[in-house]
């Protein structure tokens, strides 16, 4: 660990998160209490203070969450280059954060657009793969000369922004030195060999053999095999969630890693004593992670200036989170792994969460502020108060938003709120239940065109979707995550209705992540005039790619066999859909689909429809472009 015992004032942050005329949310994390004063420079005005709400959340002894909330008595410009300063300790960002600015600038700067025309998005930054990490795609385009006009009006992370269940051994490490450095609160822990998180960190467990913390008891086998990788999912993925993250702490040390580079000179020292074989991976998954930590500079600097959504995954929590009912009897019954699910969610409330909608979270927070002032005098929170803010926070129905914009922009929750299987536990729940999709029609009435943020893509690969089918049917949805909105018969059928709605929009577009891989697909409905017109546009992942050489497969099996005059699509819940994928610019034998790491860039018209969809490949090759396709 570090030698000097001064701590930087600024852990990570401020992020820019929500962007409206007259609010701008600020997130950011500092060693200290702070009373932030945020200064706003308008062309031809003189610079002006903004009045703010900052409520402060201790999460240990030398970390306090800000979350930031000004609101503005007169509305901002839009279309114009905006500065900003957020002064701490009679310091500005220039000080306290200078790789915070591009070259030249005296502050970090941001556009508050007046419609949406031009938006980033992407998912799935696993900190440990070997891709590039694809944030810096819009670190690139942001430093370039622009005008204001072509700056993104935001960038939407639709999932997996965090890994807590897939760590590296060496992102491991960082997180335990940083809780120690900065005092992260402890906590006791129930249902697990080890009684609090303090001997957690101690146990010769605590790196690659997670699922031995579960006691020795046969009622455990499912949940060990459910959370720390007794499971190997042959067709997808490997499940690796052998350093599976437990603890509050250790969640909220992984964002800071994740976000910013100023925790990364916090921590340093020998790594932890393992065997031959875990010495190799720790070597090889260091390798990657010196890679990725070398990147968070710009990272942050896109954070900083371009406004960001945000909505979680399974990732974000833990992999096939509320896949079925099976699968949360299982989870929500055991005492350890239920306080896993729980401190992630928290930590996801704080980090991510919040910044989305404000004014839905006003009593979490409270609750949060008090789980941290009941921490005694060692630093261990009241075990009563985190396990009853657990249980509110996972009958929470308000994480789905939507953003008054033009067009509209509505985003999914599609993990808290399943539809789940009555007929057999074991079957993948729909991605919505029938209530909350009732409230995403009364969203969508009445609006022209809109953009629907669903993690998932609605309309997805059929063949990989009829593998999940048959491994479904078999009793195997954990093998291949069997998580699409075709796997229930009642959300598809529903959500498909919505579409056909009179009064719902005549152009849809969904954003959507989550496989790893990226498509486009335009969709109408069959037999029906004035049909609305849907694009499916998915942007996966930011630092993540699928087996290129099974995905070159899936791709041309699924041309072959779902091409549109086959009659396998008679067999499909589509049927009444029309489907023309489109060709990626850069393929080289028709492939429609594209498996590089990389974000998502669309532009759209006056309509709210797609004028261009690009991939930005993080590998720095140029972008590429999903064309539309010339009319048969």
């Amino acid at each position: 660990m570090s030698d000097s015992p001064v701590l930087p004032l600024v852990l990570a942050g401020p992020l820019l998160r929500r962007l409206e005329p007259a609010r701008m949310v600020l997130w950011l994390v500092a060693s200290q209490p702070l009373q932030p004063e945020l200064q706003l420079f308008c062309p031809g005005q003189s610079a002006f203070s903004a009045p703010l709400d900052c409520t402060i959340i201790p999460i240990g002894r030398h970390a306090f969450v800000h979350l930031i909330d000004a609101q503005l008595e007169h509305p901002l410009p839009c279309d114009v280059i905006l500065e900003y300063d957020l002064r701490l300790a009679g310091q500005g960002i220039a000080e306290w954060a200078p790789h915070l600015l591009y070259d030249g600038a005296a502050r970090p700067n941001f556009v508050l657009r007046e419609r949406i025309d031009h938006l980033l998005h992407g998912s799935c930054r696993k900190p440990h793969h070997p891709a590039a990490d694809g944030l810096l795609c819009a670190d690139r385009l942001l430093s370039e000369p622009h005008a204001a006009s072509e700056r993104p009006a935001l960038l939407m992370m639709s999932g997996d922004q965090v890994y807590a269940d897939d760590v590296a051994g060496p992102m491991l490490h960082a997180i335990h030195a940083l809780i120690e450095r900065l005092g992260l609160f402890d906590e006791h822990l129930e249902g697990t060999v080890v009684e609090n998180s303090h001997r957690l960190y101690q146990h010769p467990a605590s790196y690659y053999h997670r699922g031995d913390l579960l006691p020795a008891l046969k009622s455990n086998e499912t949940l060990r095999e459910r959370f720390f990788g007794g499971v190997r999912k042959p067709i997808f993925t490997s499940s690796n969630a052998d350093n599976h993250l437990v603890t509050f702490a250790e969640v909220m040390a992984m964002y800071l890693l994740v976000w910013s580079p100023v925790p990364w000179r916090l921590v340093s020292g020998p790594g932890p004593a393992l065997s031959a074989e875990h010495q190799a991976r720790y070597r090889v998954e260091q390798t990657a992670i010196d890679g990725f930590v070398s990147g968070l500079g710009g990272v942050a600097r896109v954070l900083a200036h371009l406004p960001s959504l945000m909505i979680f995954d399974d990732h974000d929590i833990t992999d096939d989170w509320n896949l079925s009912a099976q699968w949360e009897e299982t989870a929500y019954g055991h005492p350890f792994s239920r306080r896993i699910i729980g401190n992630a969610l928290i930590a996801y409330l704080l980090c991510q969460g919040w910044g989305n909608n404000p004014d839905a979270f006003s009593a979490p927070l409270k609750q949060c502020l008090a789980l941290s002032s009941s921490a005694d005098a060692n630093g261990f929170l009241d075990g009563a108060q985190q396990d009853q803010l657990i249980k509110d926070l996972l009958r929470f129905q308000e994480w789905q938003f939507v953003l008054p914009s033009t067009p509209a922009l509505l985003v999914l929750d599609t993990r808290t709120r399943r539809w789940r299987s009555e007929s057999n536990l074991k079957k993948p729940s729909g991605l919505l239940d029938w209530e909350a999709l009732s409230e995403v029609q009364q969203a969508l009435l009445d609006h022209p065109s809109a953009i629907i943020v669903s993690p998932a893509p609605i309309f997805g690969v059929k063949l990989i979707e009829a593998v999940q089918r048959v491994f479904s049917t078999c009793g195997y949805p954990l093998l291949v995550d069997a998580e699409n909105w075709m796997a229930h018969r009642g959300a598809a059928q529903v959500i498909l209705n919505i579409f056909r709605h009179s009064r719902t929009p005549g152009h849809y577009v969904i954003l959507s992540g989550d496989v790893h891989y990226s498509f486009v697909y335009e969709v109408k409905i069959r037999h029906r005039q004035n049909s609305p017109h849907l694009w499916q546009i998915t942007s996966s992942g930011i630092k993540n790619e699928f087996p290129r050489r099974l995905l070159d497969t899936f791709d041309r099996l699924n041309r072959w066999l779902y091409s549109p005059r086959s009659p396998l699509n008679w067999f499909t819940k589509r049927r009444l859909m029309q489907v023309t994928p489109r060709t990626p610019s850069h393929s080289k034998a028709g492939e429609r689909l594209w498996n590089s790491a990389g974000l998502g860039q669309v532009f759209f018209n006056a309509q709210g429809q797609p004028e261009r969809i690009f991939q930005l490949n993080a590998d720095g090759s140029p972008p590429t472009e999903f064309p539309r396709q010339r009319e048969q």
